[in-house]
C-alpha cells in the first residue's frame, strides 16, 4: 500500500547531521578483499573437485572450505549454481567454517542464477477423491507433520472453522459444546484450537475429544492449556501485569472434517481417513491450479541454515537447583516482591557459610542481590581460592552477577562462594557457560533464497502459549522459549545476509541470536512467514556483564518485510530484544498482524522505584528512516514502532533513538494501535523527526509512570491524540499536528527519504494504495475524499474500522466524493442492519446502487462498491445516501498502476526502452522486444493484476505464467494501433506476493506499458 513517494534514499533531518552521515552509509556493499579461491556447488553436485565443470554438493563445498580457511590470504567464494538445493538436514556452519586473517567466506549466487535452499518435500500424484467438494489427495512425504503447505509458492490454508464459532463454553479442560458430532472426528490429537486475546495469539493442540453432557469436550493438551489459561507470572523482566487468558475460542483448525474451501489442505498422518493406514495429503485446489503440473511443497525441516558458535544459549537456573549445595545456616525467602528468579532466594547472615555449585562447562555466573546490606565473598574453583568479590551497592538490585568464573578447561568443575562480610549474602540463580566463547565469524550469504521451513513445537504439548511477540511459555515453570528462525545465527560475529529472500517459513525468517555481534541483514525480501521477519537478541540475558556474550553492533537495513505473521498473529516485522548499538534503518515493513518494529524487553525491570528491579545492558540502539505501514491488522496494544523496557545500558549513559521514520495506517483490534508507543519501563529514548499518520488511537503513547527519561520532539502527525503519564517524559511543543492533509515541507522531506534506499526499491512488491476515510490526500496521494451534508466522525468504536474511525451520516442526500488518479478503486464501508442504499455516480454518470444492509452481524472494512478497468486517468466516484438509518464510509483502496520502468519488473532478453512515441503510452514510454522467448516478470502483492499495453497489427502473442504456472496465451494483435489496452487480467488470487510472467511467443513485437495491481 506504499505510494511511490514513500520510497527513499537517505534520512536527512535538519536536527541530526551526524545521524544522517551514519544512516546514509548503511546501504554500501561491504568492501571485500581479493578473492583467493572460487569453489562451485550445484543441486546435483557430487565429488570433491568443486570446479565449474564439476561442481560439488553444498556440504562438500563447505568441507573443502574448512581445509582452506586456516591459511586464507583472500576471500573464499562458494558460488551456488541455480536450482533447488533440497536439504536433508540443516546446513550447519561452526567456528571451523569461519573466515580467517580478516577475510570472509562468501556463499553467493552464481551470476544470473537463483539458488534456493529448501526444506520442503514435493507432493505429487494427486487424484480426485470427492468430486462434489473437489477434494484431491496424494501420498504424504515420510515423517511430514503438515503444519504448512504451499502450492506454486502460495501458502495453503490448514482446514479451519468459522471465526468465533457459536455454542462453545470454556471449561477446566478446554471448551465444551452441546454438539456431539465432534466426538466422531478422526485424529483428534492433530486438531488445534486458537484464541486472539488482546496482544496475544494462543494456540493449543488437543489431547482428545470426549463426550460431555450429551455434547463434546475439546480437551486441550498440557502444559499448553495451563500456560495459556493461567499464564505464568514471574514478573519483571519476564512479563508485566497483563496476562490475557485463552478465551474465547476464536477458531478450530486442522481436522479433515473442516475441509471445505478452495485453498485448504489437511495432512492425515495416520491414514485413517481413507482407511489405508498410509499418510495422505488432502487438498481443494484454487481456481486455475492444475495439480498435475503444480509445485506442491510440504516443509519438513525446521532450520535451513544454522550458523552457530559457542557457548550456545545461556539461561539461569534457580537457586534451588539440585547441583547447588549450601553449607551453614542458609534460609530460603520467597515471594519477597523484589524480582527474584523463581520468586525466591537463598540467604545467610553468617560469615563462613558457603554455597558450592557443580557443573559441566567452562564457566559460571552466580546471580544474587546487591544492596547496602550485602558484603564480601571469596570465590573458590575446584577447591582453590581464585579471588574475592562484593555484592554491595547503594540500592537494591535483583538478579545481579555477584561472581563470574571464565576460562576453565571444559569438564566438571565446582565453584564455591564463601561469605566474608556484610550483613547478608543472597544467592538467586546460576548460569552455566557450557563451552568456551568461540564465535562463528566472517561468513556472508549473498543473493540466496531460503524457503520452505516448518516449526513443530505448536503441534506438540507445549503448543503456542504466547507471552508477547513470539516469546512463549513452555513446560510448567518459567521456562521461556522463542519462535525460531529458518536462518539462525548463534554467537556470530561479522555474519551477513544480503541480497536474498527468506520466504514460506513456519517460524521466524532470520534470527541473530545469543550474543551475535557486528552482523547484518541487508537488502533482502522477507515475506510469507508464520512468525516474525527478523529477530535480534534474546529476552533472558538481561543480567549479562560479559561484553563477549552480549548482542551488539548488528544492523538490519534496507529490507522489504511484507506479510509476516501469517500464522502467529503476535509476530513483529523486526524484533530486537536485549541489545547494544543495534541499528534498524531504511527498512519498509508492511501488512503485519501486530507491531512493525519492536525494541527492548523487561517492562519496568530497569525502572528505579519499582520493587522488582534490576538492570539491563541494552542501550545505544537506533530506529532510523524506516517506512512502516498497515500494521496492527489483527491484534491490539502495539504500533508501527513499539518499545519495551529500559535502554541506557542500565545507567542512562547510552540513549537510544527513533528518528526519521514514516509510520502510516495502523488500526488495531478495538482501535488500540499507537503510532510511537513507548510501553512499560521504556527509558532513555530520543524520538524525533518522525511522520505519523492514520493511527487507530494516540500518535504517541506513554501510559504509565515506569516509562521515563524520554524526549519526544519535532515530529509530525495528523492526529492530536496522545497520552503522557510517564516520568520525565518530555512531549514538547515542537511537535506539529497537521489538518486536512496539509503536511509541511519538513514532513514531506522525511516522507521522501524514509524507507528503502536507491538500489533496494525493487524489493518491495507494489500493491494497492489504502487510504482512510479522513485522508485528504496529503500523505497518501493520489486521491482525496470530501463530504457534503451532516457527516460525523466516529472513533474507537471497537468494530475493526480502518484507522479506528469512520464517517457516518443519518441524512438521505448526503454525499461522499472520492477523486482519484488510476484505473479503479474499492470503497470500504460496513454491512449492518442499520445501513441502507447508496446511489453511485462515476465521472458524473449514474453507476447503479449499492445495498449495505444485512440481517447478520456487523461487518467492518467491507468493499461496498468497486469499479475497475477504467482508462487510466482522473476519475470521480460519488456515493449518495438514499435509504437506511445510516451510511458509513471507512476508507478506500486504489488499484495501483506501475510503469514499465518500475523496479519491480525484471526483463530477460533483448528489450529496448522507447520514449516520446506520441501514441498515448503510460508515462509516454514502453519496453519492447522482437525476440520470441524474451520475458518480463512482475512481482506484486495482492489478489489480482491487469496487463495494459499497445495492441496493433504488428503485435503478437504471449504466454502468461502466474506464480510459475502457465495460465494460457493471449494476443495483442488488432488491425489498428491503440495504447494502454488491457490484454490480460487475473483476479481471485490468494492474498500475498505473486509473480506474473509474460513470454513473447509470436508476432513482430511484444510491448510492456503498464501493470495494475489490486
Amino acid at each position: 500500500m506504499a505510494p511511490p513517494t514513500l520510497r527513499t534514499a537517505a534520512v536527512a533531518v535538519a536536527t541530526a547531521a551526524t545521524l544522517v552521515a551514519t544512516v546514509g552509509s548503511l546501504a554500501a556493499t561491504p568492501a571485500r578483499a581479493a578473492v583467493q579461491t572460487v569453489l562451485y556447488a550445484s543441486p546435483s553436485g557430487s565429488g570433491s573437485a568443486c570446479t565449474l565443470a564439476a561442481p560439488c554438493s553444498l556440504t562438500a563445498a563447505r568441507d573443502l572450505v574448512r581445509t582452506l580457511a586456516p591459511s586464507m590470504s583472500g576471500d573464499i567464494a562458494v558460488q551456488l549454481r541455480g536450482g533447488t538445493y533440497r536439504l536433508a538436514a540443516s546446513f550447519e556452519l561452526g567456528p571451523q567454517d569461519s573466515g580467517t586473517g580478516g577475510h570472509t567466506v562468501v556463499y553467493q549466487a552464481y551470476p544470473g542464477e537463483q539458488p534456493v535452499l529448501s526444506g520442503g518435500r514435493q507432493v505429487t500424484g494427486f487424484t480426485q477423491v470427492d468430486a462434489a467438494k473437489n477434494i484431491w489427495k496424494a501420498p504424504a512425504p515420510a515423517g511430514a507433520q503438515g503444519l504448512q503447505m504451499y502450492v506454486n509458492g502460495q501458502r495453503a490454508d490448514r482446514t479451519r472453522s468459522a471465526l468465533n464459532p457459536a455454542g462453545f463454553r470454556k471449561s477446566a479442560a478446554g471448551f465444551t459444546t452441546a454438539d456431539p458430532s465432534y466426538t466422531t472426528w478422526r485424529n483428534p490429537s492433530d486438531v488445534q484450537i486458537a484464541a486472539l486475546s488482546y496482544w496475544k495469539h494462543l494456540r493449543c493442540p488437543l489431547s482428545g475429544i470426549t463426550a460431555a453432557d450429551g455434547g463434546s469436550s475439546l480437551d486441550a493438551a498440557q502444559p499448553c492449556w495451563a500456560n495459556s489459561t493461567e499464564s505464568p507470572a514471574p514478573g519483571y523482566p519476564y512479563n508485566g501485569s497483563g496476562r490475557p487468558p485463552f478465551d474465547p475460542l476464536s477458531w478450530i483448525e486442522n481436522a479433515y472434517e473442516l475441509l471445505s474451501a478452495p485453498g485448504q489442505f489437511y495432512l492425515d498422518r495416520t491414514g485413517v481417513v481413507d482407511g489405508s493406514g498410509t499418510p495422505q495429503v488432502y487438498y481443494i485446489p484454487r481456481t486455475g491450479e492444475n495439480l498435475a503440473a503444480a509445485d506442491v511443497e510440504l516443509p519438513t525441516l525446521e532450520t535451513l541454515v544454522n550458523v552457530a558458535g559457542t557457548p550456545g544459549h545461556l539461561a539461569p537456573v534457580n537457586d534451588d537447583d539440585t547441583s547447588a549445595v549450601y553449607g551453614g545456616s542458609w534460609a530460603v525467602s520467597g515471594k519477597r516482591g523484589y524480582g527474584d528468579l523463581g520468586d525466591d532466594v537463598h540467604f545467610t547472615h553468617t560469615d563462613g557459610d558457603s554455597v558450592a555449585y557443580t557443573f559441566d562447562g567452562t564457566g559460571l555466573d552466580v546471580l544474587g542481590e546487591t544492596n547496602t546490606d550485602e558484603g564480601g565473598l571469596d570465590v573458590y574453583v575446584d577447591g582453590v581460592r581464585t579471588g574475592s568479590a562484593s555484592a554491595y551497592s547503594s540500592t537494591r538490585l535483583a538478579q545481579q552477577v555477584i561472581a563470574s568464573v571464565r576460562g576453565l578447561a571444559k569438564g566438571s568443575h565446582t565453584v564455591k562462594l564463601v561469605k566474608t562480610g556484610g550483613g547478608v549474602l543472597t544467592v538467586d540463580a546460576f548460569t552455566v557457560v557450557p563451552d568456551v566463547v568461540a564465535p562463528v565469524h566472517d561468513i556472508a550469504f549473498q543473493g540466496i533464497t531460503f524457503s520452505y521451513a516448518t516449526w513443530l513445537q505448536p503441534a506438540g504439548p507445549d503448543g503456542y502459549a504466547d507471552n508477547q511477540a513470539g516469546v512463549l511459555w513452555a513446560g510448567r515453570s518459567t521456562q521461556v522459549v522463542r519462535t525460531p528462525g529458518a536462518v539462525q545465527v548463534h554467537h556470530g560475529q561479522r555474519i551477513s545476509i544480503t541480497g536474498g529472500e527468506i520466504s514460506h517459513v513456519g517460524g521466524n525468517a532470520v534470527d541473530l541470536a545469543d550474543g551475535t555481534q557486528d552482523s547484518g541483514i541487508t537488502g533482502n525480501r522477507i515475506q510469507d512467514t508464520s512468525g516474525a521477519g527478523v529477530w535480534v537478541g534474546e529476552v533472558d540475558d538481561y543480567y549479562l556483564n560479559d561484553t563477549a556474550l552480549m548482542t551488539s553492533g548488528d544492523t538490519v537495513s534496507d529490507n522489504a518485510i511484507v506479510n509476516i505473521g501469517r500464522e502467529y498473529a503476535d509476530a513483529v516485522g523486526i524484533m530486537v530484544g536485549n541489545s547494544r548499538a543495534v541499528t534498524v534503518a531504511h527498512n519498509e515493513i508492511a501488512h503485519t498482524p501486530y507491531s512493525g518494529i519492536s525494541v527492548g524487553w523487561g517492562w519496568g525491570w530497569a525502572t528505579q522505584g519499582v520493587a522488582q528491579h534490576g538492570t539491563v545492558y541494552s542501550g545505544g540502539n537506533r530506529i532510523l528512516a524506516n517506512y512502516v505501514h498497515d500494521t496492527m491488522r489483527v491484534l491490539e496494544d502495539g504500533g508501527p514502532v513499539y518499545t519495551l523496557g529500559g535502554q541506557g545500558t542500565g545507567d542512562g549513559n547510552a540513549t537510544s533513538v527513533v528518528a526519521g521514520n514514516v509510520l502510516a495506517v495502523s488500526t488495531g483490534n478495538n482501535g488500540a494501535a499507537y503510532g510511537l508507543y513507548h510501553d512499560e519501563g521504556s527509558s532513555n529514548w530520543d524520538s524525533y523527526d518522525n511522520v505519523i499518520s492514520q493511527m487507530g488511537s494516540d500518535w504517541n503513547h506513554e501510559w504509565l509512570w515506569t516509562i521515563h527519561d524520554i524526549t519526544i520532539h519535532n515530529n509530525y502527525t495528523d492526529t492530536s491524540r496522545y497520552l503522557n503519564n510517564g516520568t520525565r517524559v518530555d512531549v514538547n511543543s515542537n511537535n506539529t499536528v497537521v489538518t486536512n492533509g496539509s503536511w509541511p515541507q519538513g514532513a514531506k522531506d522525511i516522507i521522501a527519504r524514509a524507507g528503502l534506499e536507491t538500489g533496494y526499491r525493487s524489493l518491495m512488491p507494489p500493491d494497492a494504495d489504502l487510504l482512510n476515510d479522513s485522508d485528504y490526500g496529503g500523505l497518501t496521494a493520489p486521491a482525496t475524499i470530501s463530504y457534503t451534508g451532516s457527516w460525523n466522525v466516529y472513533s474507537m468504536r471497537q468494530t475493526g474500522d480502518l484507522g479506528a474511525d469512520v464517517h457516518a451520516t443519518p441524512a438521505n442526500g448526503d454525499t461522499a466524493t472520492i477523486k482519484f488518479t488510476g484505473t479503479g478503486l474499492r470503497v470500504l464501508g460496513e454491512l449492518s442492519s442499520d445501513q441502507g442504499q447508496l446511489a453511485v455516480t462515476l465521472d458524473g454518470a449514474p453507476a447503479g446502487t449499492v445495498d449495505t444492509s444485512t440481517a447478520g452481524a456487523r461487518q467492518a472494512q467491507v468493499a461496498i462498491y468497486r469499479t475497475a478497468n477504467l482508462p487510466y486517468g482522473n476519475h470521480t466516484v460519488t456515493l449518495t445516501k438514499t435509504s437506511g438509518s445510516t451510511a458509513t464510509i471507512d476508507g478506500f483502496q486504489l488499484d495501483h498502476s506501475v510503469n514499465d520502468t518500475d523496479p519491480s519488473l525484471a526483463y530477460s532478453g533483448n528489450w529496448s526502452h522507447l520514449t516520446g512515441r506520441g501514441f498515448g503510452d503510460f508515462n509516454d514510454d514502453v519496453h519492447c522486444t522482437t525476440t520470441d522467448g524474451d520475458s518480463v516478470t512482475a512481482t506484486f502483492n495482492g489478489t489480482g493484476a491487469d496487463v495494459a499495453t499497445e495492441t496493433n497489427s504488428d503485435e503478437g502473442t504471449m504466454d502468461v505464467y502466474v506464480d510459475g504456472q502457465l495460465r494460457g496465451s493471449v494476443s495483442a494483435n488488432t488491425p489498428t494501433r491503440t495504447a494502454q489496452q488491457r490484454v490480460y487480467t487475473i483476479d481471485g488470487l490468494p492474498y500475498g506476493v505473486h509473480t506474473l510472467k509474460l513470454v513473447k511467443t509470436g508476432g513482430d513485437y511484444l510491448l510492456v506499458d503498464r501493470l495494475t495491481y489490486r
